[in-house]
């Protein structure tokens, strides 16, 4: 039984740190990821309606809640937040620190609910690098097709339009918009759209973070 909890808990965290900000929960998987160009402005933000392949709705906000400086250059704190989960509100929080085209990930916590913040394991963060590269620069991956205006419950945008080279989606993207950008994405059966550019974001972690714990992840405790 312990082992078996800790590979389900092990297995959890890689599932939501390799979306890392696409993120947070069993539909956002299924669901559209959300991609751009990384534009990190803190105390900003977005809300997206995420509807899936499925036909299922959620809501998620992705905001930058804080700034330091990692071996000489500027981190942000990325924070992605999902609401009405089985198990309450899912935070993921990313120490993420630009470097030209490339970004790398330095730290990473993650809360569930009412349980305490977990700092993320050095594996795991290293899970979530990959992803949070794709993430934050769209432009290896696709077309550059125009300007175009788009009209989204947040407004309506001047955004360049971009076409996945595999043809799996479009995304419209503008520099207004902090942390990616996007205003829309347009999968084959599913989408993405901007309901709130969000201007006053703070950090919704509560409680100072505690180390990894499998047992506390799962609502159990601790094995002995």
């Amino acid at each position: 039984m312990k082992v078996l909890t800790i590979m389900r808990a092990c297995s959890l965290v890689f599932l939501l740190a390799a979306a890392a900000h696409a993120q947070l929960g069993g539909m956002m998987r299924q669901g559209p990821q959300p991609r751009g160009l990384f534009n990190p402005i803190v105390g900003q933000g977005a809300q997206y309606e995420i509807q899936s392949g499925t036909g299922n709705k959620a809501v998620v906000e992705i905001d930058i809640v804080g700034k330091e400086s990692v071996n000489g250059k500027d981190g942000y704190w990325f924070e992605t937040v999902m609401t009405g989960t089985q198990m309450g509100n899912m935070v993921m929080k990313i120490l993420t620190v630009p470097d030209g085209a490339n970004t790398s990930v330095a730290k990473m916590i993650m809360q569930m609910g009412s349980r305490p913040p977990m700092e993320m394991p050095a594996q795991m963060t290293q899970m979530a690098q990959g992803a949070h590269q794709k993430a934050t620069d769209i432009r290896s991956e696709a077309d550059d097709v125009g300007s175009e205006s788009v009209t989204v419950p947040a407004g309506t945008f001047s955004c360049e339009h971009y076409r996945m080279k595999d043809g799996s989606g479009d995304f419209w993207i503008s520099d207004k918009i902090s942390p990616y950008g996007l205003i829309k994405q347009q999968g084959k059966n599913d989408s993405m759209v901007l309901t709130k550019v969000v201007t006053d974001a703070k950090d919704q972690i509560t409680g100072t973070p505690v180390p990894f714990n499998p047992a506390a992840m799962m609502g159990q405790q601790p094995p002995r």
